[in-house]
């Protein structure tokens, strides 16, 4: 078979065609969760819904495009004598293969990650934490902690210990 790829209406066109898409396809299951559920934007509840359950079948349906991505690379190659457009249908499965493995991370865990390192400091000695800053407060026992609102909203939760207990303070 000649190197047809490029001949407008040949199988080779619309195989390459669906290729893309598929590849498209792909990259908008898994970044639209990612781009709905973000820290300090206005989320819906109809966008969380649609992004559980794009999470949820993410990772079935990136198998499958990389399945069938594989098959329509194998056939595309056969086609294309050109190290160049060879060069290219390769270059074409490597977001199919990342997608797998992007479907099957926990970018929720990523963008909310607990506050590292929290430790106590007298309220007088922050330059951090300014008069007029809302805190999430927590008296156990005789000891009490306040954590600044602004960092507790961008981590959502902190571990650390007050009076002795081990405490997760959330918000």
């Amino acid at each position: 078979m000649p190197e047809s790829l490029s001949t407008k209406g040949s199988p080779s066109t619309l195989l390459a065609v669906l290729l893309a898409l598929l590849v498209l396809s792909v990259m908008v299951v898994v970044l639209l969760p990612v781009w709905l559920i973000q820290p300090f934007k206005p989320q819906s509840s109809g966008a969380l819904a649609w992004s559980f359950w794009l999470r949820r079948w993410s990772p079935m349906f990136t198998i499958g495009a990389l399945l069938a991505g594989g098959v329509l690379a194998g056939v595309l190659w056969q086609g294309v004598r050109s190290p160049w457009r060879k060069a290219l249908i390769a270059c074409a499965l490597f977001p199919l293969v990342l997608s797998v493995w992007a479907s099957r991370q926990n970018h929720f865990e990523w963008m909310f990650a607990p506050l590292p390192n929290s430790s106590f400091e007298r309220a007088v000695r922050t330059d951090f934490v300014s008069p007029s800053d809302l805190v999430l407060g927590i008296k156990v026992k005789e000891d009490a902690v306040a954590f600044p609102v602004r960092q507790v909203a961008y981590h959502h939760l902190v571990q650390d210990d007050a009076g002795g207990v081990p405490i997760v303070a959330t918000f």
